[in-house]
């Protein structure tokens, strides 16, 4: 558990901690990202993840999840403050706990995709890929829509 003393936001990595329902509520209801993401598939990735919850007090206010294999590469991804608590440096503080994490130092490759906090970003060292040409992806971004 790491405390940002400036910002009296705790950030926790225990899944046991995380508010499960927030987190699936807000990806599914609210993110650009995971409109209509189902429960379990939430459950599945938070149980495969390393998880960063933020927390006031005893509520959730914040989220991120990082996919990696703890030696070469991770990928952080699901960052989200709740919007009644944006602005006031708790996304800054929830990346610099999963910057510091042990299990994430050393890595060679530490990817994430944003629509829209380049800066944020920026400020832990992330640019955009030096070598785009290489990278390659399969996105399906009606995965979760559901058919009714």
């Amino acid at each position: 558990m790491l405390v940002d003393m400036d910002h009296q936001l705790r950030i926790s990595t225990a899944i046991e901690d995380l508010d499960v329902p927030l987190i699936h509520r807000f990806l599914s209801e609210e993110s650009a990202w995971a409109r209509q993401i189902p429960i379990e598939t939430v459950r599945t990735s938070i149980r495969n993840s390393l998880n960063f919850g933020g927390f006031l007090g005893d509520s959730q206010v914040a989220f991120a999840r990082v996919v990696s294999d703890h030696a070469t590469f991770a990928y952080l991804v699901d960052v989200f403050v709740l919007k009644e608590h944006r602005g006031k440096g708790y996304s800054a503080a929830l990346v610099a706990a999963v910057m510091a994490h042990p299990q994430l130092q050393g890595l060679r490759r530490f990817m994430l995709a944003t629509g829209d906090a380049h800066g944020l970003y920026a400020k832990f060292g992330f640019t955009p890929a030096a070598r785009p040409q290489m990278l390659m992806e399969k996105y399906v971004p009606d995965a979760y829509v559901r058919v009714p």
